[in-house]
């Protein structure tokens, strides 16, 4: 295609744009609002993940290994639990070492815990991680049946729980990311439609000196691509905005804390350049969806 024939088309393409003036108006403010949703639930949705993943990979098995087991019957119960396929890591943990972190864990008031260092009730134990964090309850329980195994402490009820809310979180925001951008397209798509309806006329007298079918076309989706590109615009700026001072605010309250939150930097100006990807997508999307379905051409 010649430069002179694609300046052409985006001239036309503009024309469009101010002849329509509210049609426009209607079509970028229903890309910016949608887009600025969909960010929004985009950036709470990944940082859901994010402080899933955290908890997911802080999410461990406790085995306590029985206090008449010998240390030979300690490295065979190691053995077997390391020759699951599942499991990642078996860490040794001794039962000096245990109650040095139950009086930690209590701060101040773990210093009463201090008596029993003379004669220490807990006892040693493996702390057994996952290679994927849902199979945390299935190893449990394979470990629970072996021999010289006290007990298998992981928080059943709660992880069931947490991977349960973990996914129902992931896949509602997936679908309404999904219902959202079709909504945007739907819009687009109903705006161009009018659009090309008004100008029926137009293309017909275009078919009959000659004009080919993607001569006509390609105005059209130039026409959906800038009005998707004008409707990110806004959205991207209010996401980067609220973001860093979100980022700002919260960081330094997480930092130390397993929970944790995406960088401000890359993840901001990610969201923005997928903002103005899909602005851009769903207004061609619109164009070529309205250009098939209502122009016989």
């Amino acid at each position: 295609m010649k430069i002179r024939t694609i300046g052409r088309h985006a001239k036309e393409s503009w024309k469009s744009i101010f002849r329509n003036g509210w049609m426009t108006f209607a079509s970028i403010s229903s890309v910016t609002v949608t887009l600025l949703m969909v960010g929004v639930f985009f950036v709470i949705l990944m940082n859901l993940n994010q402080v899933a993943k955290s908890i997911e990979e802080d999410v461990k098995i406790k085995v306590l290994i029985d206090s008449a087991a010998d240390k030979a019957m300690q490295e065979q119960l190691e053995a077997k639990i390391k020759s699951i396929p599942e499991v990642d890591t078996v860490t040794f943990s001794s039962k000096d070492h245990e109650l040095q972190q139950l009086i930690k864990s209590f701060g101040e008031d773990g210093k009463i815990f201090q008596l029993y260092e003379q004669e220490n009730p807990l006892y040693d134990a493996f702390i057994v991680t996952t290679k994927v964090p849902e199979d945390t309850i299935k190893v449990a329980e394979q470990i629970e049946k072996m021999d010289n195994v006290y007990r298998v402490n992981y928080g059943k009820e709660n992880v069931e729980k947490l991977f349960k809310i973990i996914n129902i979180s992931r896949n509602v925001g997936l679908v309404l990311i999904l219902g959202l951008l079709f909504t945007a397209v739907f819009l687009i798509s109903n705006t161009i439609k009018i659009t090309i309806v008004s100008r029926r006329r137009e293309i017909e007298i275009m078919r009959l000196v000659g004009a080919t079918n993607g001569f006509i076309r390609w105005p059209f989706f130039l026409e959906g691509l800038w009005l998707g590109m004008m409707g990110a615009i806004l959205p991207i700026a209010v996401i980067i905005t609220v973001y860093k001072y979100a980022y700002d605010f919260l960081e330094p309250k997480l930092r130390g804390h397993f929970i944790q939150i995406l960088d401000f930097h890359p993840f901001a100006y990610q969201v923005g350049g997928l903002l103005l990807f899909l602005g851009c997508l769903i207004g061609i999307w619109g164009s070529m969806m309205s250009v098939r379905k209502f122009l016989n051409i």
